[in-house]
């Protein structure tokens, strides 16, 4: 909706930034684009230009991302698998396996490892969602590894009792 300034010119609102929770939500926008999408989606091999962290379930990983208040339109390389309730965040190779080892429901797909991903930033399909749309996927935007951790460490616990309950 426009907005008119004192001189008479119309000013647009601008749209309120989308949260993590936002972009990772299973919507019909989002469903009726994989329908009409190509969805291309390939295996992509971890551990060289970055590792995934996985994080199980989703609304974990969401919540760390949030609680890192890092922005959600600078193009972070993350991939929400909806079918199995995964969060992927990418994260610089080789910074992360041991800073996630003792965290549960976390593990590190490093050298050796595959991920499904959509082939390009239009893609994307219930497995392979992209939550953090990358602007150029050959200088990929990554996460601090340090950081992440730090988050998953202080939220996991009470993701983890609330299992056990």
């Amino acid at each position: 909706m426009a907005k008119s300034s004192a001189s008479g010119t119309a000013k647009r609102a601008r749209k309120p930034t989308p949260t993590w929770h936002d972009l990772a939500a299973m919507n019909d926008s989002k469903r009726a684009h994989w329908i009409r999408g190509r969805n291309h989606t390939e295996f992509v091999a971890c551990g060289e230009n970055w590792q995934a962290v996985a994080v199980k379930p989703i609304q974990l990983g969401l919540d760390a991302l949030a609680a890192m208040r890092i922005g959600t339109r600078r193009g972070y390389l993350i991939v929400a698998d909806h079918l199995t309730g995964v969060l992927y965040v990418m994260v610089p190779p080789g910074s992360a396996d041991a800073q996630f080892a003792d965290i549960s429901g976390v593990r590190v797909l490093g050298l050796g490892h595959q991920l499904l991903m959509p082939r390009t930033a239009c893609d994307g399909s219930a497995a392979a969602d992209w939550v953090g749309a990358p602007r150029d996927l050959d200088t990929p935007v990554l996460v601090d590894t340090d950081r992440l951790a730090a988050r998953l460490q202080e939220l996991a616990p009470a993701y983890t009792e609330a299992v056990a309950r």
